[in-house]
């Protein structure tokens, strides 16, 4: 997470009306309800791990044995499991 200095963004009237209640502390000040990103969406983590999960179960369907994909992909047999379970149950 990066901060930013309120002093540069926030009118002085509310960056003194916050020092009030929290001087000098850190604040997190949450999204607009309804505007919240889940988890992955900004970096875009979660798009690549739909794709790799795809990949995954498309391979896994080639006929790729989940020990085959636990290496390739550096994940655990268990995990190649649940992703194809995961998948499967998509279609």
């Amino acid at each position: 997470m990066r901060y930013i200095n309120a002093k540069s963004i926030l009118p002085k009237e509310v960056l003194k009306l916050i020092q009030k209640y929290a001087d000098g502390e850190y604040l997190y000040i949450p999204r607009i309800e309804g505007e919240e990103k889940s988890w992955g969406e900004k970096n875009g983590t979660k798009s690549r791990l739909i794709k790799r999960d795809k990949e995954i179960y498309e391979e896994y369907q080639k006929g790729y044995t989940y020990a085959d994909l636990s290496a390739a992909y550096f994940l655990s047999v268990k995990s190649i499991q649940r992703i194809v379970s995961k998948e499967k149950n998509m279609y």
